[in-house]
């Protein structure tokens, strides 16, 4: 009886060992979730190597934030591209968060033509042109991925008040596009 009990104890014991050290475990882990976390919301850049996804995307929107509409583009562009190995193992990118990163796109594209609104002559410039259409198409993909964001909605219907009905934009230029294999002009 008195051995029972003893091993009992010894069981106990390593039980309340294991529940202390998982526990330590889990209250880090929360920390170190939350300081990711709180960088995010204050918009500060992530840090944390095991988040590169999360810091990706706040670097990108940091350089939206700063005006730097081209890289902030780039950046949430190499976002939906991104390899899944890039990304921590149990994080797969929602339709939900990718229509969140074109929203951004969209954002970004719109700041930027509003940039570059007017020519000299009082025209909207062609570079104006070009971030309109895609912001548009960005905007469009965004509400197909989430119908329900209402900032999409809101930001399409301004963008369309803001540009021409009758918009048409030349081809940009080509010159630092590699074409390979593919016969250019008419047969």
């Amino acid at each position: 009886m008195k051995n029972r009990v003893k091993r009992i104890n010894q069981l106990l014991g390593l039980m309340l060992l294991a529940g202390v050290v998982g526990t330590a475990y889990e209250v880090y882990q929360t920390e170190r979730i939350g300081k990711v976390n709180r960088a995010l919301v204050s918009g500060e850049v992530v840090n944390d190597d095991n988040y590169p996804f999360h810091a990706k995307y706040a670097d990108a929107y940091q350089q939206g934030k700063t005006g730097n509409f081209k890289h902030a583009t780039q950046g949430f562009g190499q976002l939906l591209e991104a390899p899944k190995k890039q990304q921590d193992d149990t994080f797969e990118v929602s339709e939900h968060l990718k229509s969140q990163i074109h929203f951004n796109i969209a954002n970004n594209l719109f700041r930027s033509g509003l940039q570059r609104l007017v020519a000299e002559d009082g025209s909207i410039q062609e570079e104006a042109k070009f971030d309109y259409l895609q912001a548009k198409a960005a905007y469009e993909q965004a509400l197909k991925l989430n119908p329900t964001l209402q900032a999409a909605k809101f930001n399409l219907s301004l963008l369309l008040s803001v540009i021409p009905k009758n918009i048409k934009t030349v081809a940009q230029d080509p010159s630092g596009m590699e074409i390979s294999n593919l016969p250019q002009g008419l047969p």
